[in-house]
């Protein structure tokens, strides 16, 4: 097992990590840009080291400079939380260079996996279903309204580079096409510096499923069910459950089966995400996240499972601690997504938090770095919390975060927090009864009254 482990990330993830470092022995060190000196992840890690200033590109994402870090404090292993430096191939070779341990997947996964097109690929013959659309990446309006029309319409173009709902452009019509096509070029090269666009076939009325995978990098893997996300803003999750609404057990052991199997076919070492949208009882492959998810606390709430711990356990070459046949669901969870944000729409809101309190009692976990008296900086992503309930059954995990809701404080800032107690007054809420377009429709119809 590890000594010490570094944490190239911040907020409450980075928490996240620590905690669970902590429980197993383990040290840590935290690292921070200027802005974060205060933080509450650089006050709960053993060690901590400042690695740049505010900007993210200069400090979070500054590879060099977290390989120095690793080196003065003498950590052997780096989590990378989720954003960032999470899925990014280079940095784990050179992590490897320099005889670092990447608590994640090797180079190679996330490279076959943040590719999408190879990703795709990579799933067909593995047996998973992925969505329709054209082989490979489209290099000419031409060429991309030959693929629409042999597909219909409507279609989506999407980056192969893309993630966070960038770079992806729906055409409705033919007639649209001209500017998705460019239009997604264009955000694709402006943010991940690759033009290379491809086209699907856009399904009307999908839910977002994802499944839960973890393998051991031996060959053995298993699934830890699925979880809806389809409560979306810009292709940004806003509030995610598990099990999903509407998956009967046979249709979650057939594609978790063989989601897992797929894995464990590439030999997949740690957390990853298999990503689908379900329609009529089909499921279409869209991506694969080779890292932990933002939402993973609801499938570690209704399996029991520590899965930053598994990762650790994984990437220091020892065993899962579990296997299939030991895991089943027990009761329903849900998290909200709190953001430093003004309503009703969505900017920024940086600021100092004047009060914080979280909301306890049973079935109520919080994922947070704020404190009292802490300053939200403005230079990063706007989440500042995860609230997460957990209930024997749906009904009552929601009456269970409608309390939570009304317990938790966050003063001197705007937030979200608005948004969840009005969601929660929706039929189609409590009913399970919503989609991927359910959210930014019922936003349209509240701004237009």
């Amino acid at each position: 097992m590890f000594s010490k482990i570094l944490i190239a990330n911040r907020g409450e993830i980075a928490l996240r990590v620590i905690r669970a470092c902590r429980e197993l022995g383990i040290l840590t060190v935290a690292v921070h840009s200027t802005a974060d000196a205060d933080a509450m992840h650089v006050r709960m890690a053993d060690e901590s080291i400042c690695i740049g200033p505010p900007s993210g590109t200069l400090s979070y994402l500054n590879v060099p400079n977290i390989i120095s870090a690793c080196e003065i404090t003498g950590a052997e292993a780096v989590h990378p939380g989720y954003g960032f430096l999470s899925e990014n191939a280079n940095f784990v070779q050179v992590l490897e260079d320099h005889d670092i341990k990447f608590i994640g997947p090797t180079a190679e996964h996330i490279r076959i996996m943040g590719d999408k097109i190879t990703a795709k690929d990579t799933m067909k013959k593995l047996g998973v279903p992925c969505v329709p659309g054209s082989d490979g990446g489209v290099p000419t309006i031409e060429e991309a309204f030959k693929v629409s029309d042999e597909m219909g319409f409507p279609v989506i173009v999407k980056a192969t580079a893309g993630g966070g709902g960038r770079g992806m452009k729906l055409a409705k019509t033919r007639d649209d096409l001209k500017d998705a096509f460019f239009g997604a070029r264009a955000e694709s090269k402006a943010a991940f510096g690759n033009d290379e666009v491809y086209i699907e076939k856009y399904l009307t009325l999908p839910r977002h499923i994802e499944v839960q995978v973890f393998g051991d990098g031996k060959g053995r893997a298993v699934h830890l069910g699925e979880r809806d996300c389809s409560l979306q803003r810009r292709h940004q999750k806003v509030f995610e459950e598990a099990p999903g609404p509407g998956i009967d057990p046979e249709t979650r052991e057939r594609i978790g089966k063989l989601c897992a199997d797929a894995v464990a076919g590439i030999n997949y070492a740690g957390a990853g995400t298999i990503e689908f949208l379900f329609e009529r009882g089909e499921f279409f492959f869209i991506e694969m996240n080779t890292r932990l998810q933002v939402e993973h606390p609801v499938t570690e709430a209704i399996f029991g499972v520590d899965l930053v711990k598994q990762q650790i356990r994984v990437a220091a070459g020892e065993e899962m601690t579990f296997r299939q046949e030991n895991l089943s669901i027990k009761g329903h969870a849900i998290e909200v997504r709190i953001n430093a944000e003004r309503l009703p729409d969505f900017t920024p809101c940086p600021g100092k938090i004047t009060t914080f309190h979280a909301p306890g009692g049973l079935g109520v976990r919080m994922d947070s770095a704020l404190y009292d008296g802490y300053t939200i900086p403005p230079y990063y992503d706007s989440l500042i919390a995860k609230l997460i309930v957990t209930g024997t059954t749906r009904q009552a995990t929601l009456a269970r975060l409608r309390r939570a809701l009304g317990e938790l404080i966050v003063d001197g800032v705007d937030t979200t927090l608005p948004l969840f107690d009005r969601l929660l007054d929706e039929p189609d809420i409590q009913s399970g009864d919503y989609d991927i377009h359910w959210l930014e429709k019922w936003l349209e119809a509240q701004a237009a009254e």
